[in-house]
């Protein structure tokens, strides 16, 4: 295969994180086809990396379990829709045990996210944030939402090294 095929859609993969979490951040939704296409680029990327199909099925049985957990997750309104359906994707790409090390790091991002809206949200900050624009004004409301799409990227890509994906192909 081509040199050059795997990384380019680790990169799309990464990419399609990070506008997950921009949206996240800025409207409090993460549009379906981040997590569909980051579901679709996965058959590819593992082919393309020549993972075994016991592998590959690994992976599948992770990114159904963690749907299950993240829709229990948002029906006690822990977590969106949104953020569910992208903790599934992702961990999609994880496999064993990487998946571990993602769901580490993305509860450590979340707790730091927590924190920074808390801070963001104090007396001391909110006049300061009035006057930027509409999303972090928004961001700053006490009692809101958090963008947990944030986290999700965040934990996603610094595990993303540790996946069998990334060992099979030497990333």
């Amino acid at each position: 295969m081509l040199s050059f095929v795997v990384p380019a859609l680790v990169a799309a993969f990464a990419g399609l994180l990070l506008t997950g979490a921009i949206k996240d951040l800025v409207s409090y939704t993460i549009p379906n086809w981040i997590s569909l296409t980051i579901i679709g680029l996965f058959p590819v990327t593992a082919l393309a990396a020549g993972l075994p199909l016991s592998t590959i099925g690994l992976h599948v049985g992770i990114g159904v379990a963690v749907l299950a957990a993240g829709m229990a997750m948002f029906a006690l309104r822990w977590i969106g829709g949104g953020d569910a359906k992208m903790f599934a994707a992702a961990a999609l790409w994880m496999g064993w045990p990487a998946v571990m090390d993602f769901v580490l790091w993305t509860a450590l991002t979340g707790g730091m996210l927590a924190m920074a809206l808390m801070s963001l949200r104090t007396a001391a900050f909110r006049p300061m944030v009035m006057i930027g624009p509409r999303w972090l004004v928004k961001l700053s409301e006490p009692g809101g939402a958090a963008p947990y799409g944030v986290a999700i990227a965040a934990g996603a890509l610094v595990a993303l090294p540790q996946s069998a994906l990334m060992h099979g192909v030497g990333l």
